[in-house]
């Protein structure tokens, strides 16, 4: 008994859980689709496949949430729904649901067919007019730029207008590769001001869901650290369209069989770092070196400590990566990282990773960088966050506003009736030269299940510093494999709603209702033009002196993509305004910086040169008016900024979405609901 004390971990007491879980209260909502689709089951695929059609057909559930219709508010999503193979706009359900009809995007007159299938959506402004678009990305083809149409009134099919992302792909029957893509994200990553693409793609360019075909397809070469996969795309703004830019990510990284990747400026240059969460192992952590007009990304791996296996070590891990987010855990002013993989007991047991950054400060985690190290520490198995099923999408968020954040991740597999797991098994100690050959592989085929049980798992922490998963006091134990979370502030109440996207189930939307949440700082950071400034970072001092980081993310993990918007918990007896630092680059590439003091509650803040509060409580009831504002120089690669149309690049492949002249700054803009609940 005393050997078992002696090892045994601690953990978070069932009376004490019950408390937690009061502090967050759910109420879950049906998503509105619209009617006249056929439905599936199940998805018909390559002929060499048929014997694991299920396994194939694991993806391709994605939800992003965002303001799509330019009302100020998060409350539209986009939904990616495999039972009908279709992208589905449709608003949040609640307060103003009726605002219009959901309704499938029409990739027509584009070249498509029944052997491409949609796996996600992003939304950003990619050809900076001001107006929302919507980037789907498939199996079966390059993504297409569902761009919207600024004279359009409402939201409708006729709102958007489909364009290739990638020019020479055909016109009326489809010539291009055959990208199976599963992941996606959007950041500046040369830092001219103006946002790139990083397509993740998981099986090499083949025809994955032609069942017509018997063959000119594989698995990966191992379970372990494969690099096979379909290759990873980085696509550079220019003025003439999206190019494809030649080694912009290590050669022995960009043929992983990605299922996530999310980007954050880590150490401080403004040049977001680029996570890729490898199926099969070997996911990287990839510093920023780039300039303008050239993208470079250099792999950084974690120390080396005898004391850890190298399976845990970051950048040498051997586990299934399958999703990843950003967010400061600790907060210590430093992101860290939370990556989802396979972790069920008695199937396939590896860990999640929640790394957290070791790094003093910003500067000394570029120093690092810089040495090839990334000195992050796995903490999952203390922090609790280790186990929790065969892991998709995470999304960390202050859901209760009282400074800290927290995680919520889907999980589960294929659902059905005959367990699967005992084949799993076999695979998973088997030989490396087996693999890669379909033929090899244990049956997973309709009505077998592996994980399909599982359910979306919702963590926060303790008092005494440990995660605990309260999704089942809150209901959200619904036995359905879960696949992208999407989250934002839907009605403008100042708490975090959350939408998640089932693997041939109905979408679900979680209402926050929290009683009594902290206050918080709500960012709406938008360019001249109205385009979100994707990157922008701002730092909160409280006052006992801690601070609360937060960033726009361009969107990210696996097939979730939160708001645009910036969400911090401040906690509670928030008095007065507070200092708050915004840090961005403008149009040009320059980096800037902003300090502003700022009520609690939503703002929406124009950056140029300067920071321009458009709504919001000001201070003392001021008027908005032009923040004080200074010009940085950052580092060394960093210091200097061309213009879009001065940039070079080696490029392979153009995009024909072409860059809309920029609108006239508006003199105001609205944004609803200040309204706040205790």
């Amino acid at each position: 008994m005393s050997v078992f004390y002696a090892v045994r971990l601690p953990s978070v007491s069932e009376a004490e859980a019950n408390r937690m879980a009061e502090d967050y209260s759910f109420t879950p909502m049906s998503i509105a689709l619209p009617e006249g689709f056929d439905q599936q089951t199940i998805r018909k695929v390559n002929k060499k496949y048929r014997n694991i059609e299920a396994w194939i057909s694991s993806v391709g559930a994605g939800v992003s949430m965002n303001d799509v219709d330019g009302d100020g508010l998060a409350n539209d999503l986009c939904v990616t729904d495999p039972r009908i193979d279709q992208v589905v706009v449709t608003p949040t359900p609640g307060k103003g649901s009726g605002r219009y009809r959901p309704f499938a995007l029409d990739p027509a007159p584009l070249p498509m067919s029944s052997t491409m299938a949609p796996m996600g959506c992003a939304a950003g402004d990619f050809n900076e007019d001001g107006a929302t678009d919507l980037l789907v990305y498939y199996w079966g083809r390059t993504p297409v730029v569902f761009q919207a149409r600024p004279a359009a009134e409402g939201l409708a099919p006729a709102s958007f207008t489909p364009v290739e992302l990638i020019r020479g792909v055909g016109d009326t029957i489809y010539t291009g590769p055959q990208w199976n893509s599963n992941a996606v994200t959007i950041a500046d990553f040369d830092g001219d001001g103006h946002d790139d693409i990083l397509i993740g793609n998981y099986f090499p360019d083949s025809p994955v869901l032609d069942p017509s075909k018997d063959g000119g397809v594989e698995m990966n070469h191992s379970l372990s650290h494969a690099q096979n996969g379909g290759e990873d795309i980085v696509l550079r703004w220019t003025a003439k369209g999206f190019e494809e830019t030649e080694n912009a990510l290590p050669e022995d990284t960009r043929n992983g069989w990605t299922l996530g990747a999310s980007a954050a400026d880590l150490d401080g240059d403004l040049l977001p770092e680029l996570y890729l969460a490898h199926d099969f192992g070997t996911s990287r952590l990839l510093h920023n070196r780039s300039r303008p007009g050239k993208i470079k990304f250099m792999a950084v791996d974690g120390p080396r400590d005898p004391m850890v296996p190298r399976s845990k070590q970051l950048g040498r891990s051997s586990f299934k990566g399958m999703g990843v987010d950003f967010g400061d855990l600790d907060n210590d002013g430093l992101h860290d990282m939370f990556v989802s993989n396979i972790t069920t007991s008695f199937g396939i047991q590896e860990s999640n990773f929640t790394f957290i950054n070791q790094a003093k400060d910003q500067s000394a985690l570029r120093e690092r960088f810089s040495e090839g190290v990334a000195p992050y520490e796995d903490r999952s198995v203390p922090l609790g966050t280790a186990w929790s099923g065969w892991g998709w999408d995470v999304k960390t968020g202050d859901f209760d506003n009282d400074g800290t954040l927290e995680i919520a991740q889907t999980t589960g597999f294929v659902k059905g009736k005959t367990n699967r797991w005992p084949q799993l098994q076999e695979l998973a100690t088997a030989n490396d030269a087996l693999t890669s050959n379909p033929l090899w592989w244990p049956h997973v085929k309709e009505g077998d299940d592996i994980g399909g049980d599982q359910t979306l798992r919702f963590f926060a922490k303790s008092g005494g510093g440990r995660y605990a998963n309260l999704a089942s006091r809150l209901g959200m134990d619904v036995p359905i494999p879960t696949r992208g979370i999407a989250t934002g502030d839907a009605d403008g109440d100042g708490r975090l709603d959350m939408a998640v996207a089932r693997q041939w189930g109905e979408p679900v939307f979680y209402s926050n209702r929290s009683k009594a949440p902290g206050d918080h700082l709500g960012l709406t950071l938008t360019h001249p033009s109205g385009s979100p400034v994707i990157d922008a970072q701002a730092v909160v001092t409280l006052p006992d002196g801690s601070r609360r980081v937060g960033r726009v993310d361009g969107g990210g993990g696996h097939s979730g993509k939160r708001s645009h918007e910036i969400h911090l918990g401040l906690g509670d007896d928030v008095r007065g305004p507070l200092p708050v630092e915004l840090r961005w680059r403008d149009r040009n590439g320059e980096i800037r910086q902003a300090e502003l003091r700022l009520d609690s509650g939503r703002h929406t803040i124009r950056l140029d040169e300067g920071a321009t509060r458009l709504s919001g409580k000001t201070d003392a009831g001021k008027e908005p008016q032009l923040a004080r504002t200074t010009e940085t120089a950052g580092t060394a690669t960093a210091t200097t900024a061309t213009t879009a149309t001065a940039k070079t690049a080696t490029t392979t492949k153009t995009a024909t979405t072409t860059t809309a002249a920029t609108k006239a700054t508006a003199a105001t803009t609205t944004q609803a609901g200040q309204a706040k609940e205790k």
